[in-house]
Formats: C-alpha cells, sequence, structure tokens
C-alpha cells in the first residue's frame, strides 16, 4: 500500500499554528440496491363515471427515513446501510488526482506540477516550473485551478474556467480582492472562497463567478486565522482557530461579516463542517494527538446524531449528500466511503480493496464523486454518480 502524499492534505491542514493567521503587529461496479416498484395511478384527469370532473390527486410528501435522533449530550447513534454506488474505475495513473463531473475530468500530476482539463469543450494544461498545483476544484459549472508559488512568496494564482463557454478569468494578488499566499479554497452554488489579507487582518472572500464581482467577508481577530471552507446550497462554512496550544478550533457558519458558531459542538475541539437544510454535518478530534482521528455527528433542526467514525479533513458536499472518509476500524475491515443526507440518513456507498486501507478527501465534481484508495490489497482510482 503506497500512502503517498497528494497535492491536498487535509488533515496537516489542520496543525494548526501562527501561519495563515492575523498579525497583531473499477472495483466493485455494483449499482445501488433497486427499490420495490411501485405502481402509479392512472391520469385523473378527464370525468369520473358520474360525469363529474376528478380533482388531481395530490402530490405524496417525501418521508424522512433517519430514526429519531438524541441531544447534543447524548446523540442517536446510527449504523450505516449497506448502498455502494455504481463505481468505476477512472483511466491513468492512480499516482495522479483525479476529478470527474458532467464530461469533464480535471487532472492533477502526482507531483503537482501540472494540471490538466479535458472535455467536450477541449483540454487545457497548465503548468510552470515555479509554481505547484495546490488546488483542482471543479463543480457543473466551473473549473478552478489554484497555482501557489513554490518559494510561498507570492500571492496564489487561480484560473478559472467556465465550462459551457470555455472563458477563463484570473484571479491573484492584483485583484480587487487580492489572493493571498496559500489558504483555503471552496467552490460551490455559483461562488468561489478563499483567503485575502485586509487592513493586515486575515480574511474570507467570496467571488461570483458569473459577474466576478468579489466581496469582503469576516475577518479574523489578531493572532487567529481559519481554513476547511466548505460550501453547500445551505450556506457557506469555516473553522476558526486561534495559537494557543492545542489549538482552540470553531466550526462557523459564515454570514457575511460575521460567523455564527454551530451548536452543539463542544467548545474548541471541532474539526470542519457543512450545512444541510435546517441543520448540519461536522467532525470533532476527541485526541487532540491523534488529530487525524474524527468522530462525525448531524444536526436536523433540534435532532442530534452520532455518525461514527472518520478521517479528519475529509468531510465533502456532492449532489445532494455529505460525504466523509472511514479508515478501518478493526483487523479485516475495509476503509470506506461514508454518506449522510436528512432524508436518506447514513450509508456505506463504498469501500477499499482488501487489507490495510487509507482513503484521501474524496472529490467532487457536481455529479460525479471519485475516490482513491490507498490499499494493500492494490491501489485504485474510480468514480461514481451522485444524486
Amino acid at each position: 500500500m503506497r500512502r503517498t502524499t497528494r497535492y491536498v492534505v487535509p488533515a496537516a491542514a489542520l496543525v494548526l499554528g501562527l501561519a495563515g493567521c492575523s498579525s497583531d503587529t473499477e472495483r466493485r461496479p455494483a449499482a445501488d440496491p433497486t427499490a420495490p416498484s411501485t405502481s402509479t395511478s392512472p391520469s385523473t384527469t378527464g370525468a369520473s363515471q358520474d360525469g363529474a370532473s376528478a380533482e388531481p390527486s395530490p402530490t405524496p410528501t417525501p418521508t424522512r427515513t433517519t430514526p429519531a435522533g438524541g441531544t447534543a449530550d447524548r446523540p442517536a447513534a446510527l449504523e450505516p446501510e449497506a448502498s455502494l454506488l455504481d463505481w468505476t474505475r477512472v483511466a491513468g495513473s492512480v499516482d495522479d488526482t483525479v476529478t470527474r463531473g458532467g464530461g469533464w475530468t480535471l487532472t492533477v500530476t502526482q507531483s503537482g506540477g501540472r494540471a490538466e482539463l479535458e472535455g467536450s469543450g477541449g483540454a487545457r494544461r497548465w503548468s510552470a516550473a515555479d509554481v505547484r498545483v495546490s488546488d483542482a476544484l471543479m463543480d457543473e459549472d466551473y473549473a478552478v485551478v489554484v497555482l501557489q508559488d513554490k518559494q510561498e512568496q507570492d500571492p496564489s494564482r487561480a484560473i478559472v474556467t467556465d465550462l459551457a463557454t470555455g472563458q477563463e478569468f484570473t484571479l491573484d494578488g492584483s485583484s480587487d480582492i487580492p489572493t493571498t499566499n496559500g489558504g483555503t479554497w471552496a467552490l460551490g452554488e455559483g461562488h468561489l472562497l478563499h483567503a485575502t489579507i485586509s487592513k493586515r487582518s486575515y480574511c474570507i472572500a467570496s467571488v461570483d463567478l458569473a459577474t466576478r464581482t468579489s466581496t469582503l467577508g469576516w475577518c479574523a481577530p489578531a493572532r487567529q486565522g481559519f481554513n476547511q471552507a466548505r460550501i453547500s446550497p445551505a450556506g457557506d462554512t469555516i473553522t476558526t482557530f486561534d495559537d494557543s496550544q492545542p489549538s482552540c478550533r470553531t466550526v462557523a457558519r459564515l454570514d457575511g461579516t460575521r460567523t455564527q458558531p454551530f451548536p452543539g459542538v463542544p467548545d474548541c475541539h471541532g474539526s470542519e463542517g457543512v450545512l444541510v437544510e435546517d441543520g448540519a454535518v461536522w467532525s470533532v478530534v476527541p485526541n487532540e494527538r491523534r488529530i487525524e482521528n474524527s468522530q462525525f455527528y448531524a444536526r436536523v433542526g433540534e435532532e442530534y446524531f452520532d455518525l461514527g467514525p472518520g478521517s479528519t479533513g475529509t468531510l465533502t458536499w456532492c449532489g445532494d449528500a455529505a460525504y466523509f472518509s472511514r479508515d478501518p476500524q478493526r483487523r479485516g475491515d475495509d476503509a470506506a466511503l461514508m454518506r449522510w443526507s436528512p432524508e436518506a440518513g447514513l450509508a456505506t456507498v463504498y469501500e477499499s480493496p482488501g487489507g490495510q486501507a487509507f482513503l484521501p478527501t474524496p472529490r467532487c465534481g457536481g455529479d460525479t464523486i471519485t475516490v482513491t484508495a490507498l490499499a494493500q490489497a492494490g491501489d485504485e482510482q474510480v468514480s461514481a454518480p451522485v444524486g
């Protein structure tokens, strides 16, 4: 098993120091289980037997299948159902990091020296001797490739490609709201989040990709910072931290120039989070000496759920659900990709090849999720459509 360091290392991003703070100076291509078929009523349009016009049948309201939840102190523990997605093998080297979606493939080479975008609209390639690809993001509408100065002195440069038109534009240190060296990036819902410096403070900026206009958001207080930006249809989130040892971390909703901590998360132990309608999903690090291991939780309204263990930094929103990786918990277990949504509950949607294994952060391409498994029985890179 090769446990290599790839171009995004989410667990390492949680080793929180002063960098980035404000200054005070095809393995199992099985389809999803087939649901029982249900008959549909004939059309009610027209006359009834007695000649009266029939009323249309009301549309049934979707029902939630998850069990009742608990409280923040005693969340209801959920056992996952097996619901493997329809996985297919990704062509090419497993050492390259691939994101697929909408007929496009975004590839970053193992060294981080080159990124390639290929699809129905053609092909593009980005590389330079003095930069490396630090982030590569894609959704249904856009692809974003972030190039970081190898010397970590100059601001990062992000090339944004409109997948429908092929048009590109660049965000860099000369933009209205400039980029900075490194920092967190997130793409989704028509906008891009990135770090910036404003009046010597470390801040988050949001770029409306249709209009190419930027807005300055929340700025960290002195000697504090943030990372783990996430975007979902329900909103944007970050994880704030300070310079204490260990650092005090808070998972929070972004609300313009303010942040709102997630309710029910233990003080200072949050890792990352995403918002869902009337709730959220997040992770907590129980043992600061094992920061790579997290426990995942969810909230729907006032109900709390324990989703079980997972790998720190792997929480990803894709389609209509949250996903996270889980390392083998016992000898003989596979590594797994877990999915959770308020409607469908918790499910195992991917299992790695046999033996000791590790799943880096899954990559979402809008309508497709891609996973790389580094496993004793053989590495593989696979993708599957999502809802």
